[in-house]
C-alpha cells in the first residue's frame, strides 16, 4: 500500500506501519510531500514521525481507533457493501432535522440512532443533519473540537457505523447532511502543526489560531480541507455538508476558499450523478455567499438564517438581551421583514454590533430555499445557561405557532431533535476533556460567561459532569403521552401540508404577503392560495384575511370560517392554515 504525507519543513520522514519502520522519500513532483510503500490492509495501524520525533497519527487519517493521540488505522472504503439504491435528494423542497449523535439516544451511537430513523421518516422530514462526527478526546461532546477531519469518532461507532447509518437513512428515503468544521481544530489532540503550516497567526478566531487559507503553504491546506469534504460526500455517500461559522474562514485570496470548495462539490455531483449541496452558517448577512459563482458569488447552496430565528424567538418569548435587542422593539415587524426579505439586517443599524450590518437580498434572483428557517438549533438551545428549550417556557399553543411559522415559511425548514414533540429534556453544553487543565478552564469560562448575565455559578451546569450529558439525552417515552403526542401530531400535519401544497414550498420571496398587528400580537401571511394566521395573544382575536370563502387545512384549535367581511376569529395562542376556495 502506498502512504503519503505533506510535511514541507521536514528533513526526514518515517512511516511506522505495524511493527515495521520505513523511511519515506521526497516526491519529486509535489514539493513538501513524502511517499513510501508498506504491507498493509484494512485495520492496519500506522503513524508518521517527523525528523525522528514521536510517532503521530496521519493528518489524513480515516480512522483513530484509540482516539486522536493514538495510531491511525487503514480504512478500505471498498469493503462496505452498500444496500440502498440511492440517486440523491437535493435541497429544494427539503425539511431538515438537526441531530446530535451522542444525545439522540441514551446509547449515543450511530447504530442506536439508525434504529430511531423510522420516527423521522414518519415525521416527514427529508434530511437528517448530523452534528460533527470527527474524533475528539474523551467520549462525549458537541463535536466542534474535533481534530481529525477525515475520520469518524470511535465512540460513535467509527467509519463502518456511519456507513450503516447512511445506508439505513437512504433506505427510508432520508438524505444525510454532516456538519463539518473548517475554521479551527480542537485544542487537545491536534497534531497538524508538527507536519506543516496548517495554521497562521495572521488571523485569529474565537477558538484559537486560524486555519491557514491565505498565507504561505495555504494551497496544500485548502486542498486538505476540500479533500476531506469530498471524502465525506464520496466515501460515505452523504448528500450535503453544513459548514460551521464560515465568517471565521479568514481568506484574503482572490478566489475565496468557499468558492473553490463549492466548485469542487458541484464537479463531484456531476461525476457521481446525484445532487450534492453545501449549507453555511454565517452571521454576515452577505448575499454573495449563496449567489451562484456564475453571478460572481461564492456558490454555496444555502445558509442558516439567524435573523428569522431571532425575530421569531423575540416574538414568542419577549427576550431582549444580547443580539435579541435589535429585534425586541417591534418583533412582529422584524418577523414580517424576514419572511418577505430574508434578512432583517440588510444594511440597517445594529445596536448589538454598534454599526450597520448586512446587505439586501435581491428577491428577484435569490430563491428562499437557500435560506434555512428554524425556531430552535443546537446553538440557540445549548448556548443558553441551562440549555432550556422553548418548551420549558411556552405553552403548547405557542409551540404550535412557532412550528407553523417555520413549516409554512418560504425558507427551507429545519427542526432541532426533540422539538417536534416539545421535548421536556434540556440540551446543555457538555464536554469530556481528558486534559484536567483544559477541563477546568472550560468549566470556569462557562460560569464566568453567564455570571456577567446574572447567573450564579451553581446555576450553570458543569460541562464536565457526566450528568450534564445525561440530562441532554432525549426521552423516547415522551412522544406517546400528553402534551407531547399532540405537538408531534401537529408537526406531522404541517410537514404533510407542505408536501401536499406546492404554494407552501414555493421559494419566491416576492410572492409572500404579510400583515400583522404588533399590539394585538397577530400575524398573517399569504403563500399563493394558502393563508396562514397566527394569534400569539392569550385572548381570541379577529384577523382580517380579506377572503370570505376559505377551507381550513389545519388548525391548532377549532376555528369558524371567515365571516362576510373576510375576518377570521382565531383562539388565543393558536394558529390556522387555510386555502382560498
Amino acid at each position: 500500500m502506498r502512504f503519503e504525507v505533506w510535511a514541507p519543513g521536514a528533513t526526514r520522514m518515517t512511516l511506522h506501519c505495524g511493527d515495521v519502520t520505513h523511511a519515506l522519500t521526497r516526491d519529486p513532483r509535489r514539493p513538501g510531500w513524502w511517499t513510501g510503500e508498506a504491507e498493509a490492509e484494512d485495520g492496519t495501524r500506522y503513524g508518521f514521525a517527523v525528523d525522528d520525533g514521536p510517532v503521530l497519527p496521519d493528518p489524513r487519517s480515516r480512522r483513530q481507533p484509540q482516539g486522536p493521540d493514538g495510531p491511525s488505522a487503514v480504512v478500505d472504503h471498498g469493503r462496505y457493501a452498500w444496500q440502498a439504491d440511492w440517486s440523491g435528494r437535493g435541497l429544494p423542497g427539503a425539511v431538515l432535522y438537526e441531530l446530535h449523535m451522542g444525545t439522540y439516544t441514551r446509547e449515543g451511537t450511530l447504530d442506536a440512532a439508525a434504529e430511531r430513523l423510522d420516527h423521522l421518516a414518519e415525521l416527514g422530514v427529508t434530511h437528517v443533519e448530523l452534528m460533527p462526527l470527527c474524533p475528539f478526546p474523551g467520549r462525549h461532546g458537541w463535536g466542534y473540537e474535533g481534530v481529525a477531519p477525515w475520520a469518524v469518532h470511535e465512540p460513535y461507532g467509527g467509519p463502518e457505523a456511519l456507513k450503516r447509518f447512511v445506508d439505513r437513512a437512504h433506505t427510508l428515503g432520508l438524505g444525510v447532511v454532516l456538519d463539518v468544521v473548517h475554521n479551527h481544530l480542537g485544542p487537545s489532540g491536534n497534531h497538524l502543526p508538527a507536519f506543516g503550516p496548517y495554521f497562521t497567526t495572521t488571523h485569529h478566531t474565537p477558538w484559537g489560531a486560524a486555519v491557514n487559507l491565505d498565507a504561505p503553504g495555504s494551497d496544500e491546506v485548502r486542498a486538505y480541507l476540500i479533500g476531506s469534504a469530498l471524502s465525506w460526500l464520496r466515501d460515505y455517500r452523504l448528500d450535503g455538508l453544513r459548514l460551521d461559522a464560515v465568517h471565521a474562514l479568514h481568506d484574503t485570496r482572490a478566489v475565496h476558499f468557499l468558492e473553490e470548495l463549492s466548485s469542487a462539490v458541484d464537479a463531484l455531483a456531476v461525476e457521481l450523478g446525484r445532487p450534492l449541496f453545501l449549507i453555511a452558517e454565517s452571521d454576515l448577512n452577505d448575499p454573495r455567499l449563496i449567489t451562484p459563482r456564475a453571478e460572481h458569488g461564492l456558490g454555496v447552496h444555502a445558509q442558516w438564517d439567524d435573523d428569522f430565528h431571532h425575530a421569531l424567538h423575540t416574538t414568542l418569548t419577549g427576550e431582549s438581551r444580547g443580539y435579541y435587542e435589535d429585534f425586541a422593539g417591534a418583533p412582529l415587524a422584524a418577523l414580517a421583514k424576514t419572511l418577505t426579505g430574508g434578512f432583517f439586517h440588510d444594511g440597517t443599524y445594529s445596536a448589538f454590533r454598534g454599526r450597520s450590518h448586512g446587505r439586501p437580498l435581491d428577491r428577484t434572483r435569490v430563491s428562499a430555499h437557500r435560506l434555512l428557517g428554524y425556531a430552535q438549533t443546537h446553538d440557540q438551545v445549548g448556548n443558553r445557561a441551562r440549555g432550556d428549550r422553548l418548551s420549558a417556557s411556552l405553552s403548547p399553543g405557542l409551540l404550535a405557532c412557532a412550528a407553523t411559522l417555520v413549516l409554512t415559511s418560504p425558507f427551507t425548514p429545519m427542526l432541532f431533535m426533540g422539538e417536534e414533540w416539545a421535548a421536556g429534556t434540556p440540551w446543555q453544553f457538555f464536554t469530556d476533556h481528558t486534559d484536567p487543565g483544559l477541563a477546568d478552564a472550560v468549566r470556569r469560562g462557562r460560569r464566568r460567561e453567564f455570571a456577567a448575565q446574572g447567573w450564579a455559578a451553581e446555576e450553570v451546569p458543569d460541562p464536565q459532569d457526566p450528568a450534564t450529558r445525561e440530562r441532554s439525552c432525549l426521552d423516547w417515552s415522551e412522544p406517546e403521552r400528553a402534551p407531547h403526542a399532540r405537538v408531534l401530531a401537529w408537526y406531522r400535519e404541517l410537514i404533510a401540508l407542505r408536501r401536499a401544497h406546492p404554494d407552501l414550498s414555493d421559494p419566491d420571496l416576492e410572492d409572500v404577503k404579510v400583515t400583522y398587528d404588533e399590539h394585538a400580537r397577530w400575524l398573517a401571511f399569504r403563500r399563493g392560495d394558502v393563508r396562514i394566521a397566527v394569534n400569539l395573544a392569550k385572548e381570541p382575536t379577529r384577523i382580517p384575511l380579506g377572503i370570505d370563502h376559505a377551507r381550513v387545512l389545519a388548525a391548532w384549535e377549532p376555528v369558524p370560517p371567515p365571516d362576510a367581511s373576510g375576518a377570521l376569529t382565531v383562539p388565543g395562542e393558536s394558529c390556522v392554515v387555510l386555502t382560498q376556495v
